[in-house]
């Protein structure tokens, strides 16, 4: 049986996965922050990005104490240099979008230096 070859995926871009569980999202959690128009804000500059940028949700990612939780993933050069997803907690407002938005311009972890305000709002992962 002839089968075609095995090929690798392309080059994956830096990755946003905003968690959208039991508290980041909730207008109860973070009341006066705009849930839905953050990741409108998101989605719409992955889609100005050229395929540079990718944007999913997730479920509960865990540390609930510091929501919302958006991780940054390296794209795949980003993880050949080094680059390890990057926690941000606490991004309720406008300042925070940016800053992770221009990192991720920059090319994201492994690549570019994180901005120092995303420095002080980086989380651990839970321990599984």
């Amino acid at each position: 049986m002839n089968r075609p070859p095995i090929r690798a995926f392309g080059p994956r871009p830096c990755s946003l996965v905003v968690c959208r569980g039991c508290c980041c999202g909730d207008a109860r959690k973070n009341p006066g922050t705009d849930h839905a128009g953050q990741l409108a804000r998101l989605r719409a500059a992955a889609a100005a990005s050229g395929g540079r940028l990718v944007v999913r949700t997730s479920d509960c990612l865990g540390p609930c104490a510091q929501a919302n939780i958006v991780v940054v993933q390296p794209s795949t050069e980003g993880r050949r240099r080094g680059g390890r997803a990057a926690w941000i907690g606490f991004t309720v407002d406008d300042d925070a979008l940016d800053d992770i938005l221009a990192w991720t311009a920059a090319g994201g972890p492994g690549i570019a230096a994180p901005p120092a305000t995303l420095e002080l709002q980086m989380v651990d992962p839970p321990k599984n």
